[in-house]
């Protein structure tokens, strides 16, 4: 399935908008990643393991975005737009990224 932020897809028609497609996906930090990430945010440099946890989340949105757009009987979803934000309260921090698009069908 083609995912695009693009309005429209290149060589493609779109034939008919479905609707939206989104998804919101939160995943919470742990002892160890914060202990790192602290220790990295001192001296400088990436926190490889916010890193990651920030790619598989992005990997779970966009999966979640073209399951929602299969199962309306979309080809493909335009538009995609993706947030990335971190909840957090006291000496809890969950990462959450938010992911919406346009469900199409092409010709």
């Amino acid at each position: 399935m083609i995912i695009t932020t693009t309005p429209t897809i290149e060589g493609r028609q779109i034939e008919s908008y479905i609707g939206l497609s989104s998804a919101n996906v939160v995943v919470g930090t742990n002892v160890f990643s914060d202990f790192f990430a602290s220790i990295t945010d001192v001296l400088g440099g990436r926190s490889s393991s916010y890193q990651n946890k920030l790619d598989k989340t992005y990997k779970t949105a966009i999966e979640e975005i073209e399951l929602k757009a299969k199962r309306m009987g979309a080809d493909a979803v335009v538009g995609l737009k993706i947030d990335f934000n971190e909840i957090s309260s006291k000496d809890k921090a969950m990462f959450m990224v938010s992911a919406v698009g346009t469900a199409v069908k092409l010709r």
